[in-house]
C-alpha cells in the first residue's frame, strides 16, 4: 500500500505514519519542514498555507491519502482537486467537534451538523473540520471518502498537555486536586488506537463518517488519575471533589482541569458518544494503564517536558491556581 500523509511529523500524524511503515507500507510525508519525518518515510516539503506550497504533489500516485489538517478548509479543498485522479481514497481525521450544538447524549453519526464550506478559510474549529469534510467529499466522492471524527484523543506525542499535564502534576507529588466524581465515565481515543483503525480503513475501504473515542465504560476519570499514580510512583494522594464545590471555587473544566466536565450538556457532547459503528469495524482501545504508561515513558525520554503547538494554550492548572482553588474550597 502507498501511503501519502499530510502531515505526519506530529502527534495523529507520526502515529499514523509510524503505524503505516511498521506494516511495510510505502510512505510519503508532505511537511514544512519543521520537523523530522519519522525514519523509512520519503518526505516531500511544502506549506499548504502559502501560495504554491502543493508544488511538490504535482507528480505521484498513492493507494490512499491520509490529512490531519485543522484549519482553512480551503486548504483541504486545494489538495483534495491536486490529488483526486492520482490517489484511491481520501481519509480525513475530522472532529466530533462537527455536530451542531448541544449534540445530544449517545449521539451517532447521524446527528445535525455545524455550517461549514470546502471554500472557507480562517473559521472556527468546528466549521472548519466540517468543511475539510465537505472538501474532501466533493472531490473524491462519498464512496472513497473516510471521515475519521475523533474525539478527545491523549497518547504518546501529545502537543496539546491533557495527559502530560496530569502525569507532570501528579509525578510531583502530595496532595493533587482530582475533580469527582470518581467513577464519572470518561471518553477518548489513544493516538495509536485511532491510527490502527484508520489504516485498517482505508486498506478495507470504509468511507462516511465514523465517530472514534473508546465506549462508554472504557475508564473513569478515577481510573485516568489512579493509572497516572501508580505510573509515576510519585505516592501523589488525589483528593477527590465532587464538581459542584470545584465550580464554586473557579475551577475551570477541561482547560485548568484538563479532560474532566461536570455533568451537564458539555460532558454528554465529549464523554457520551456512540461509537457501535467503528466498534463494528474493528475498532479496539487499549487499557487506560497502557496509553499512561507509554506517554509516561515518552515525557520521560524528553526529560519530562512536551511539546506544545503554538496555537492552543497550555492546560492545567498552574500551582498558583491550584493552591487558589484548594484555598476557596477550603473556605466554602
Amino acid at each position: 500500500m502507498r501511503l501519502l500523509m499530510l502531515g505526519g511529523t506530529e502527534f495523529v500524524g507520526r502515529a499514523i505514519v509510524e503505524d503505516a511503515l511498521a506494516r511495510g507500507w510505502e510512505v510519503t510525508v508532505f511537511h514544512r519542514g519543521r520537523h523530522a519525518a519519522p525514519a523509512g518515510a520519503a518526505p516531500l516539503l511544502g506549506d499548504r498555507a502559502a501560495p504554491g506550497g502543493l508544488a511538490a504533489l504535482a507528480t505521484g500516485s498513492w493507494d490512499a491519502v491520509v490529512d490531519t489538517w485543522s484549519a482553512a478548509p480551503s486548504a483541504v479543498r486545494d489538495a483534495a482537486r491536486l490529488l483526486a485522479d492520482r490517489v484511491g481514497r481520501y481519509a480525513y481525521v475530522s472532529s466530533r467537534s462537527v455536530y451542531a450544538w448541544p449534540p445530544a447524549a449517545g449521539l451517532t453519526e447521524d446527528g445535525p451538523l455545524v455550517e461549514g464550506s470546502p471554500d472557507d478559510g480562517d473559521v472556527p474549529y468546528p466549521e472548519s473540520k466540517r468543511g475539510g469534510e465537505l472538501a474532501a467529499t466533493a472531490a473524491f466522492g462519498p464512496d472513497r471518502t473516510l471521515l475519521v471524527r475523533a474525539g478527545l484523543i491523549l497518547g504518546p506525542y501529545e502537543n496539546v498537555g491533557r495527559l502530560p499535564w496530569w502525569l507532570g502534576r501528579i509525578a510531583r507529588g502530595g496532595s493533587v486536586l482530582a475533580p469527582g466524581p470518581r467513577t464519572m465515565p470518561v471518553q477518548y481515543i489513544d493516538v495509536r488506537d485511532l491510527a490502527a483503525w484508520t489504516l485498517d480503513a482505508v486498506a478495507a475501504g470504509l468511507s462516511g463518517p465514523y465517530n472514534l473515542v473508546s465506549p462508554p465504560g472504557h475508564t473513569t476519570m478515577g481510573g485516568l488519575l489512579d493509572a497516572c499514580v501508580r505510573t509515576t510512583g510519585s505516592g501523589a494522594e488525589l483528593r477527590w471533589t465532587e464538581p459542584e464545590a470545584l465550580l464554586a471555587a473557579g475551577a475551570a473544566p477541561w482547560t485548568e482541569l484538563p479532560v474532566w466536565l461536570p455533568p451537564g450538556e458539555t460532558y454528554d457532547a465529549m464523554h457520551t458518544a456512540d461509537v457501535s459503528r467503528a466498534v463494528a469495524a474493528g475498532l479496539r482501545c487499549r487499557p487506560v494503564e497502557e496509553t499512561v504508561a507509554d506517554t509516561w515513558a515518552w515525557l520521560e525520554s524528553l526529560g519530562g517536558v512536551a511539546p506544545q503547538r503554538p496555537d492552543r494554550a497550555g492546560a492545567g492548572l498552574s500551582p498558583e491556581r491550584e493552591a487558589e482553588v484548594l484555598a476557596a474550597l477550603a473556605k466554602g
